[in-house]
């Protein structure tokens, strides 16, 4: 072919040149468009699998913290029923020795102090008239009593 020859054929065809340009734009497009959706499709279904993972995995702590609290329930009520006996013991103990004349000493009220100085008055009385072993009975000094008594 011959330049006037080309020449020629482009002076006929010269309005299909930016049409044969845009059709080759608008498939590339289209190329990247789909190319788009693949992409956007691919990342919802790798959220929606996030997603699914994550609440799978929140379903398993909430399950595990389920069992913990279980076992440590378990655990606590066991040491508590292990410590019931000693309990019970000690409650009994406190009981009996309640029962005998020194617990029922302690457990007076608050006169017991006035009992306690009664009594020690009535036993150093009994105790005026015998001295043991020879020794002369000692004798209580008439006047007022010392200084921090």
């Amino acid at each position: 072919m011959s330049p006037t020859a080309v020449l020629a054929l482009l002076r006929r065809f010269w309005p299909l040149l930016p049409i044969a340009g845009l059709a080759i734009a608008a498939v590339i497009l289209r190329a990247q468009l789909a190319d788009a959706r693949h992409d956007l499709a691919l990342e919802r279904s790798q959220a929606t699998a996030a997603a699914e993972r994550a609440r799978r995995e929140r379903a398993e702590l909430v399950a595990a913290n389920a069992q913990r609290e279980a076992a440590a329930t378990s655990t606590f009520a066991d040491r508590l029923a292990a410590r019931a006996p000693l309990i019970i013991h000690s409650k009994d103990t406190v009981r009996e020795y309640a029962q005998t004349d020194a617990g029922r000493a302690q457990c007076l009220g608050a006169d017991r102090v006035r009992a306690i100085d009664a009594l020690d008055a009535a036993l150093a009385g009994a105790g005026e008239g015998t001295a043991g072993a020879g020794a002369p009975a000692v004798q209580p000094v008439a006047g007022p009593p010392p200084i921090g008594r």
